[in-house]
């Protein structure tokens, strides 16, 4: 439910709650401030019922107010995510200094310390198997209607659910003879981006313009039409995909964003650059493109056994000389510290960032040993011609 509908919340605290979210999210977005009104909302709809009593912001404590609100929030049913629960200690730990700064009361920015809020849990990359894969884009396509081929589309270029939601009627652009892209607008990072594709994601393009076209929204410049809003539009293609997965008897919960991670795998697997990737998603970090890749064993398997055919990356070995023209004497000597110096070279170059400093220590003596090897052959030399 959209919270701007919901009756204003009845607490003598809520006039000081709302200028302070109302300062903080001057110039964030918009659905960052309604983050903050809801979580804003939970707190004081808490202490409403646990301790009706606290009328002032002074008279808040960490316990039992702070406390047994973080309490509840643990023993909701269904049991609230680590990630949501972070973001509402921390968002109402920003509100908190706001108000300790508005109210001149520093005793507040006590009430939630970082150690109260959990370390992020490691999100694991989340793609489609194999059959869930091949059962939805089936399914998909024999419905051919407009949810279907949103999520074709999701599916085949690997934007987010929102940037689909985003889309223009004229999204498909052409970058070169036969060569085709999707233009996905500013999205979740402030960033818009060209996503190149086939044949076949002009032709969803195509049937989405057609039912478009013919749907009874009025056209307002967007891919796919908005009942009342976007956000209404996303909740439709959720529920959408809820019904497809009920249709075709899944066994677990699919969620949008994994169509994007299955993508992301695919286009790993088929050979591209993790830069290359990096950029088609839209990430502003490696970090980011990693937690949507899948890495299992058999891509490993493949990837070593491609790396030991091709062993480019190996330092090469010095040639030795044949067994038959094995050079004797200081000159021998001498051909030999050198090779000794260019494996012992070799070996470091593969160290990487280790400390080399030995390895320079040893090369120099060897370089001094040879210098007093050729002392030697001066030596030598007129020892013969006086015999």
């Amino acid at each position: 439910m959209n919270l701007a509908r919901r009756p204003p919340l009845e607490h003598p605290l809520a006039d000081v709650f709302g200028r302070a979210v109302d300062s903080i999210t001057t110039a964030l977005h918009p659905d960052t401030a309604r983050h903050y009104r809801g979580t804003a909302r939970k707190f004081l709809t808490y202490l409403a019922a646990d301790h009706p009593a606290v009328y002032s912001v002074d008279a808040l404590r960490r316990d039992p107010h702070i406390l047994g609100w973080m309490a509840s929030l643990r023993s909701q049913a269904p049991p609230l995510v680590t990630a949501s629960y972070i973001n509402l200690l921390i968002s109402l730990r920003c509100i908190f200094h706001e108000l300790a700064w508005t109210a001149q009361l520093p005793g507040l920015v006590d009430l939630i310390r970082s150690e109260d809020i959990p370390r992020v849990p490691q999100r694991l990359p989340r793609p489609l198997t194999i059959e869930q894969d091949r059962v939805l884009q089936q399914e998909l396509s024999n419905r051919n209607d407009l949810g279907g081929n949103a999520f074709l589309l999701i599916r085949h270029t690997g934007i987010r659910i929102g940037e689909c939601a985003d889309l223009s009627s004229d999204c498909l652009r052409s970058v070169g003879p036969d060569q085709w892209a999707i233009h996905v607008p500013l999205g979740k990072l402030k960033t818009e981006r060209l996503v190149p594709v086939d044949s076949f994601v002009c032709e969803i393009v195509h049937r989405l313009r057609f039912f478009r076209s013919v749907d009874v929204v009025p056209p307002d410049g967007y891919l796919l039409p908005r009942p009342h809003s976007k956000e209404a539009l996303v909740r439709q293609l959720r529920d959408y995909l809820h019904q497809i997965c009920a249709a075709v008897d899944l066994p677990t919960r699919i969620v949008p964003h994994q169509f994007r991670h299955t993508y992301a795998t695919e286009m790993l697997r088929s050979g591209m650059s993790f830069s290359s990737l990096m950029k088609l998603l839209g990430h502003s970090s490696p970090e980011m493109t990693m937690r949507y890749v899948e890495i299992v064993q058999s891509d490993l398997q493949h990837e070593f056994h491609l790396a030991r055919s091709q062993p480019r990356h190996l330092a090469p070995r010095p040639r030795s000389a044949p067994a038959d023209v094995l050079v004797t004497g200081l000159d021998g000597a001498i051909k030999a510290f050198r090779t000794a110096q260019h494996v012992f070279e070799m070996y470091r170059r593969s160290l990487q960032d280790r400390n080399s400093r030995p390895f320079h220590r040893l090369s120099n003596r060897i370089t001094k040993i040879i210098t007093q090897i050729r002392a030697l052959e001066k030596l030598e030399k007129p020892a013969e011609i006086g015999h």
